[in-house]
């Protein structure tokens, strides 16, 4: 379904986990500031100018959906069965590899700058302490060498598996573009820097998911919210915003220990809905900036479009996803490499 346009500053009501943001809110606004349909997204991002010299092109433009047809035609199902197993073993894979792609691209673009595994990277971050996902990556990867060795770059298997995982839950379906090639450099003091962390204000998060972002699943530990539940802004109460018995049954989830995780979306967890935003009308968001989604003038009626129409939901979220992998690529001839191991860069072999 084509999506409906919207002709506002900022759309989609971007939030995000101070611990274990999964979810990944993105904002897709072309020059009219209007929400892009998934059909120009998909068309236009990977279409040339003819006008344009080879030089001028951007890297995405060098993105293709045929990339891998002819040396690595199972690709996206060895992608995809693996992702499939993850999930069933444990559903909450499903947004962590959500989670572990908007990691990658937020921070020097969609690289995998995030699987690389020394002092000082991305992985090592503290905004990174509590993803999860870099196993089955390894695990595709893996796969992938032995059938198609020296030819599928990390960055393509975290972009396509954080589309599988969408499915599987229950979301929407995009065609992933390839042709992403591995960074080199992994910043575990960019990553605090760039990464949000669940503490900002609603003007922040509309500048940061101008470009990028989307939102649904996921979980938060309760050491991200207990501030709410007992000393709400120094009051040594709970923050009144909160419905009642939302409140009652988050302090008892929380009452064993603060390494505890809650469920962002208290009513269906584990399906890739609209439940979220709905639950927002309930007053039963989980963490602050959740909440503010809903009171502030600015998002709050597209808390209520959100909540009353999935299909443009959905619609946005693979757009936005879309965007969002298509972010900082290293796609141009001479830039990157493809990983033989996505924890180590080439040299170390």
């Amino acid at each position: 379904m084509k999506s409906k346009q919207f002709t506002l500053f900022a759309l989609i009501l971007v939030q995000i986990l101070e611990q274990f943001m999964i979810n990944v809110l993105a904002i897709n606004i072309n020059n009219n500031n209007n929400i892009l349909p998934l059909e120009h997204v998909t068309t236009t991002s990977l279409l040339t100018n003819n006008k344009a010299s080879k030089l001028l092109l951007s890297p995405e433009s060098y993105l293709s959906l045929s990339h891998y047809h002819s040396t690595c035609p199972d690709l996206e199902g060895i992608i995809h069965r693996q992702v499939q197993a993850w999930i069933r073993k444990d559903y909450t894979f499903a947004a962590s590899l959500i989670r572990l792609h908007f990691h990658d691209c937020v921070v020097r673009g969609c690289d995998a700058s995030i699987m690389l595994s020394h002092k000082g990277s991305e992985r090592r971050a503290k905004v990174s302490k509590t993803l999860r996902g870099f196993r089955i990556i390894d695990e595709i990867k893996a796969e992938v060498e032995k059938k198609c060795p020296k030819t599928v770059s990390c960055a393509d298997i975290l972009t396509a598996a954080a589309r599988d995982a969408t499915v599987v839950a229950g979301g929407p379906f995009w065609e992933v573009p390839f042709g992403r090639k591995d960074g080199k450099i992994s910043s575990a003091r960019e990553a605090n820097r760039l990464v949000p962390q669940g503490h900002e204000n609603v003007t922040t998060l509309i500048q940061i998911f101008r470009d990028h972002g989307a939102h649904t699943i996921g979980r938060s530990s309760c050491d991200a919210i207990n501030h709410r539940l007992h000393n709400f802004n120094g009051t040594r109460k709970a923050d009144p915003s909160l419905d009642t018995k939302y409140l009652n049954s988050l302090k008892k989830k929380c009452a064993a220990s603060s390494h505890v995780y809650v469920d962002l979306d208290a009513t269906t967890p584990r399906i890739f809905d609209t439940a979220y935003y709905t639950n927002l009308g309930r007053n039963m968001g989980l963490l602050s900036t959740d909440q503010l989604l809903n009171s502030d003038a600015r998002t709050g009626p597209f808390v209520s479009v959100l909540a009353s129409q999935p299909l443009v939901f959905s619609s946005q979220f693979a757009a936005s996803m879309v965007k969002l992998g298509n972010i900082g690529v290293l796609a141009r001839p001479n830039e990157g490499e493809i990983r033989f191991k996505c924890s180590s860069v080439n040299r170390a072999y």
